[in-house]
């Protein structure tokens, strides 16, 4: 990607995130890599960045654990192993194998469910193989501590048991010398030392001359004398030349294993290359969870669509302070390619911009960017960007001659694969002269496709972007009554500079404000008075919207609340039902079950009875009984659904119905404690204790 001037980056702040970037790292590899981040222009480049970065931040969202815990820089190890004659020591080796061990993990956890899960993560490994051989030819020559182990070779097996019995033999010969010179009275209270790796006594300076040996050295105070036992001399001298023998042998084993390894040098230098790699997507990964980063749909072509867009180090900085971040929205597509900012100064437009270019550079880093994941994002070829005083002494040029200069540079090499900015345009000159040419600039930008946003406060700029195809104008709306700018972009109007509000507000001498306005020309007040009205009145209309929003969200949540609540009342007639129902089977189950019983016993009864007559009259009345009783429920059933019982006093024209048999009938008089009942034709005499008032299921009670 082209940068224009050379200063882009900084001024955008990418600095800042390649720093924060390389906090997240653990390996040099990746800390170099963040501090050197590149910026590409091809989608098949910044596609597997952004997917490796997004696998990785749901293995981290998801709590799992990606098993790349090596660390430590071995880049000098590798180097030296593929140099012909060299040769590691056993601590390196164990590093080589620690290397290898994390590789052989990375290959285990990507089986081939997760390959399908994290292709890009899988992507990483591709044409690199796990080689079982480095671990165990490191494991044959080196211990767990990276000692050279015994079974190395059969020459240093040899060595060290001789050693080992030597040293036995110095230790039990210069025992009895110490237990010797002890009673004697000639030690001091060390007793013994070691110089230049051989056992000495501690000798009292005075009694030096008593022992026949080598003097080694004396203490600072001179009262000490470190001698070599006469007795010892020859031992010391054999063990002395076994570790030297020994320390050859190591030496060539060692080495030995370096040409045996240095075949491997490559395959180690990848997986040394890998788990930085792995290293590096899990920084990004990192730094993506802490700014709110996703991953936008990419277009392989010149697009903007930023739904709840921040400023990432906005963002971090506001969450320290617990201070709210405000997002951007905005949209810059083949239509409508270049946006005009306006409105009052510490509104936001210089940070609308910046964030806007920051993330660009960001995702075509490979970073996943603080927006909403249905944000759309497209590639440039170049980015220009013009922010601030940039005058020059060094060629004393002046703010508004490094202005033009920089203009010219926009207009001689944008095209449509251009993303610019430029804040401020025009400014620096006679408002009418520097007006003129920035519609100058922002013609032949617009002619050329290129995609930007400008920020002005020109209002022949704000008049201009409702005219010319593609560019369009945008807000950043004010609170005029507290004099606080809401920093919230508002695509479609122009906003107004609030101007002569800001110097009422802060009690500004009204004869001066009088005055001011004055000198103003007439419609330039006016046309800036209506764009303030206008704001304060889509100010409204944005909180009455969000008010209709809110109360529509609440009617929707009570709506949910009532059809759960109905449903549950459904469940629980259904419930109730099927209980009834279930009891009713319980009931003809239980009854079914008697008559089993009885009709059994009956017919025990009538294979032991001589009178079998008595005993199928008993089976008759049985059968006859539950008939009636059959009937009789059924006919119960029939008056329940067609009546329901109210109770209370039994009237004259009261509909009853008998207790015992169940009839319906109308009260005709009342004698006491009796009533005349019209039962169909019949009058019938019941008494009032023996009936109960019914009404009419079909026909409601008036």
């Amino acid at each position: 990607m082209k940068f224009f001037p050379e200063s882009t980056l900084h001024q955008l702040e990418f600095d800042k995130i390649k720093d924060l970037l390389a906090e997240y790292c653990r390996t040099e590899y990746a800390r170099s890599k963040s501090l050197q981040l590149r910026i590409h222009t091809k989608l098949v480049f910044i596609e597997s960045a952004l997917q490796q970065t997004n696998e990785f931040k749901t293995i981290l969202q998801g709590g799992d654990h990606f098993p790349n815990d090596f660390y430590i820089n071995i880049s000098r190890e590798i180097k030296l192993l593929g140099i012909p004659g060299a040769s590691l020591s056993g601590e390196q080796f164990l590093l080589l194998k620690k290397l290898t061990d994390n590789t052989n993990n990375i290959f285990r956890w990507l089986d081939a469910e997760r390959r399908a899960a994290y292709p890009g993560l899988s992507h990483v490994i591709d044409g690199v193989y796990y080689e079982k051989a480095i671990k165990l030819l490191i494991e044959e020559v080196v211990d767990e501590t990276g000692a050279v182990k015994d079974s190395a070779s059969e020459e240093l097996a040899k060595i060290r048991m001789s050693l080992y019995r030597k040293r036995n033999e110095l230790r039990k010969v210069f025992d009895r010398i110490v237990s010797k010179m002890n009673k004697q009275g000639y030690l001091a209270d060390i007793e013994e030392s070691f110089m230049n790796g051989r056992r000495v006594l501690a000798v009292f300076a005075e009694q030096k001359r008593m022992i026949k040996g080598v003097l080694h050295a004396e203490s600072d105070s001179r009262r000490t004398s470190f001698i070599e036992p006469e007795e010892t001399t020859e031992l010391n001298n054999e063990i002395f030349s076994l570790e030297y023998e020994e320390t050859k042998e190591v030496y060539r084993i060692l080495r030995d294993l370096t040409k045996k390894l240095s075949i491997y040098a490559g395959l180690l230098k990848n997986y040394y290359d890998i788990a930085g790699e792995y290293d590096f997507i899990k920084a990004k990964a990192r730094l993506a969870i802490a700014i709110g980063g996703n991953y936008p749909l990419l277009k392989d072509k010149a697009h903007v669509q930023l739904i709840n867009a921040y400023h990432p180090l906005l963002l971090l900085y506001n969450s320290k302070l617990n201070k709210p971040t405000i997002p951007v929205n905005l949209t810059l597509n083949e239509s409508n390619r270049i946006l005009v900012i306006s409105g009052p100064n510490a509104g936001g437009k210089t940070v609308t911009l910046k964030t806007v270019g920051l993330l660009q550079v960001m995702l075509q880093a490979g970073l996943l960017v603080s927006v909403s994941p249905d944000s759309e994002m497209g590639i440039f070829k170049q980015l220009m960007i013009h922010i601030g005083d940039t005058q020059s002494l060094e060629f004393e040029l002046s703010t508004y001659s490094s202005h033009l200069k920089n203009m010219k540079h926009f207009m001689e090499n944008a095209n449509g694969k251009t993303l610019f900015f430029i804040d401020e345009l025009g400014s620096g000159s006679d408002p009418n002269l520097g007006g003129a040419f920035a519609e100058v600039i922002m013609e032949e930008l617009a002619y050329k496709h290129s995609f930007g946003i400008v920020t002005t406060h020109y209002l022949n700029l704000k008049v201009m972007a409702n005219k010319v195809p593609g560019i369009i104008n945008g807000a950043m709306q004010f609170d005029e009554k507290n004099l606080l700018p809401l920093y919230k972009l508002q695509i479609g109007k122009p906003g107004s500079s609030y101007t002569f509000s800001i110097a009422e507000r802060i009690g500004l001498d009204k004869k001066l404000i009088s005055k001011a306005r004055k000198l103003v020309d007439d419609d330039h007040f006016q046309l800036d008075k209506l764009l303030n009205s206008t704001e304060q009145d889509l100010q409204q209309i944005d909180k009455e919207k969000t008010d209709l929003r809110k109360m529509l969200q609440e009617n929707a949540q009570l709506k949910k609340e009532m059809q759960q609540l109905m449903d549950k009342e459904r469940h629980r007639q259904e419930m109730e039902l099927l209980k009834q129902q279930n009891k009713i089977s319980e009931e003809k189950l239980i009854y079914l079950k008697d008559m089993e019983r009885r009709l059994k016993a009956m017919v025990i009864e009538w294979r032991k009875a001589e009178d079998k007559g008595s005993v199928l009259k008993m089976i008759h009345a049985l059968l006859f009984n539950q008939k009636e009783r059959f009937k009789t429920e059924k006919h119960q059933k029939k008056l329940n659904e067609k009546f329901e019982e109210v109770g209370g006093d039994i009237k004259v024209a009261d509909k009853v119905k008998m207790k015992n048999n169940r009839t319906v009938g109308i009260v005709k008089e009342i004698r006491g404690k009796k009533a005349i009942l019209q039962v169909g034709v019949v009058p019938i005499t019941v008494a009032l204790k023996d009936l109960v008032v019914v009404v009419d299921k079909a026909v409601p009670d008036a």
